[in-house]
């Protein structure tokens, strides 16, 4: 319970740090926040081992921590740095590190999902009816209405890949409710010849519970499982959004009244004895502390070069790159 606590405090910390980075203009590009949905990664991963992969889509940041990066890493590569996690050519929505089981960090709206069943196909070949390991497709309300959800859906009941399909409902698919969005906004129910559970995204025990009992459905050898979070997100669908037109101020305030998950998880703590307020207020400092130098850190990477733009794209050949200033970069062939 400790160790949750303090990724929602590190994952929160960070998000308002990349809020007035981006507003500094030291961020440039796409930015999506993660404050308010903190509970989510900080109680599956207390269920979910780095041999679980996960993949997500833009809103990202939180899952990387949480999968053992670092908010230097974080911050690097959206400041465009060679410590960035994708050596600062990936930016905000694509963090990345299959060392540690995380898959990204994906763009394009939905297109995670087929990925994320793909994962674990490779157990279902092994073990179909006792796969060792799970894989986590992540994505949201506005994404649960792509067709490519129903093609892997098919595809991982008919070869039972223990795949749990997360459903990350913040209420809002960019700027439109749910409601105006989807015929049914039940979004558990989905599945039809694959069962769903509805679990509140805001409490990290409910998180985490739900999560022990997808996990257990797929290892079983059952085929995957539609799991839905019932959150919310605080801050606009990305930075671009003023957050003004289509909900109040009121009715943020509302949910972070009722239901704010880093307050709902200090009042169990204290009422169980794990830990004082005192304690809950020291180790919140201490985090602060730490994530606030891992942004002073970050700053003083190295630029990417303008070389790093061809790695990981062309082998074994020899290119030239003219820049508008006339410079030219040759690279030595890579050995294949």
């Amino acid at each position: 319970m400790i160790k949750s606590l303090e990724l929602m405090f590190r994952i929160r910390r960070m998000e308002s740090l990349c809020d007035q980075s981006y507003k500094l203009k030291k961020i440039r590009g796409f930015c999506h926040l993660y404050i308010g949905q903190e509970a989510i990664p900080a109680g599956m991963e207390n269920i979910l081992t780095t041999k679980d992969p996960i993949v997500t889509g833009y809103r990202d940041h939180g899952w990387y921590i949480c999968r053992g990066g670092t908010c230097e890493e974080v911050f690097a590569e959206m400041f465009g740095k060679q410590g960035g996690s994708s050596k600062g050519k990936g930016g905000s929505m694509h963090m990345y590190s299959t060392e540690h089981g995380f898959y990204g960090g994906n763009g394009i709206v939905g297109a995670q999902i087929p990925i994320g069943c793909g994962l674990a196909w490779k157990f279902a070949m092994e073990n179909r009816d006792a796969p060792k390991n799970v894989s986590v497709a992540f994505f949201g309300d506005g994404a649960a209405n792509q067709g490519q959800v129903y093609e892997a859906l098919n595809i991982a009941a008919l070869q039972r890949i223990p795949t749990i399909f997360c459903v990350e409902n913040n209420q809002f698919g960019m700027g439109t409710s749910k409601k105006r969005a989807s015929a049914q906004p039940e979004f558990y129910r989905r599945g039809d010849y694959v069962p769903g559970i509805k679990v509140d995204g805001m409490d990290v025990l409910a998180v985490q519970e739900g999560t022990r009992w997808a996990k257990n459905w797929c290892l079983s050898g059952k085929g995957p499982v539609w799991l839905e979070f019932d959150s919310y997100r605080y801050m606009g669908h990305s930075m671009s959004d003023p957050d003004s037109q289509y909900r109040t101020k009121g009715d943020i305030q509302a949910v972070k009244n009722e239901r704010d998950s880093v307050r709902k998880m200090r009042e169990f703590m204290a009422a169980e004895g794990i830990m004082t307020e005192e304690e809950m207020t020291k180790l919140e400092k201490k985090v602060k502390k730490e994530v606030d130098q891992d942004l002073q850190k970050a700053q003083k990477h190295k630029n990417t070069s303008l070389n790093e733009l061809y790695t990981d794209i062309y082998v074994g050949e020899q290119y030239e790159h003219r820049s508008p200033q006339g410079r030219v970069y040759v690279k030595p062939p890579v050995a294949a």
